[in-house]
């Protein structure tokens, strides 16, 4: 069964977290919620794996649980 990495795996979290913020900036409620919708999409395509994307739903819905 696939697991998901929930320990630190970016090479540049930094950087990451930098262009992700400037991605948001002078957008609207409504358009950075339709920006993180389509990233969500983007990712889980790439992903592919029903198993690990389900985990990470379980992992993202339950407030107990805090990845990494």
């Amino acid at each position: 069964m696939p697991s998901l990495k929930l320990e630190p795996n970016l090479t540049d979290a930094d950087a990451f977290y930098a262009a992700l913020t400037e991605l948001h900036r002078n957008r609207s409620e409504a358009e950075s919620e339709r920006v993180n919708a389509r990233l969500i999409l983007l990712l889980a395509n790439h992903i592919g794996d029903a198993r690990t994307l389900e985990e990470a739903l379980r992992i993202a819905g339950d407030p107990g649980t805090t990845p990494s």
